[in-house]
């Protein structure tokens, strides 16, 4: 009975829970925006993968995400510019990739398809780990979410060195913006 027990409750929570991943066919977008005295600069990619689960509907039960960003598909609009920021400050050779992971510890509900939700966790760039938590925009379309965040990073609690433009630094903080899909994740059967 215990083990028939067991497998119904298994069977229960896999019903239940909600995975998503990156939908890599979606116009996703990363984005840093970066402050200079001369003049400001963004790098953008799409390449982020990852995922989102929770269980029965709500974004605060059982949650987790992960969401990773290739950090060599950066573009700055300016191959030279790209290429000393991967080699120089980012060392991308080393640190291919930047993530963030946590789980959803609070949502409000602001439309019916719409959800402001605040994250805990930690982001991981150039080596560091630091504690980070974000609020995003989740909006729902059928079996798809749009996640909507932005927050700032400073470069030097993750042990990067501030470039400098012309003999000026930039400044150390750097804005990212995030606009990416995810798709519920269905099993074959």
């Amino acid at each position: 009975m215990k083990r028939i027990l067991s497998v119904l409750f298994i069977f229960c929570t896999f019903i239940f829970a909600e995975e998503y991943h990156v939908d890599k066919s979606a116009k996703n977008e990363v984005k840093f925006i970066s402050d200079a005295p001369i003049e400001d600069f963004e790098g953008v990619t799409g390449q982020i993968d990852g995922y989102l689960y929770f269980k029965d509907g709500d974004f605060t039960k059982k949650s987790q995400l992960y969401f990773e960003v290739d950090l060599n598909s950066l573009d700055t609009g300016i191959g030279l510019r790209n290429r000393h920021m991967r080699e120089n400050y980012l060392h991308t050779d080393k640190y291919p990739a930047t993530y963030y992971k946590g789980k959803i510890i609070k949502s409000d509900t602001l439309a019916e398809t719409q959800v402001k939700a605040t994250t805990d966790g930690v982001i991981f760039i150039h080596g560091v780990e630091q504690p980070l938590n974000v609020e995003a925009i989740l909006i729902r379309d059928g079996k798809q979410i749009n996640i909507q965040c932005q927050f700032e990073v400073k470069l030097t609690d993750f042990d990067i060195e501030i470039p400098s433009i012309m003999f000026y630094k930039i400044d150390e903080t750097m804005e990212l913006h995030l606009n990416f899909y995810v798709q519920l994740f269905e099993k074959n059967e």
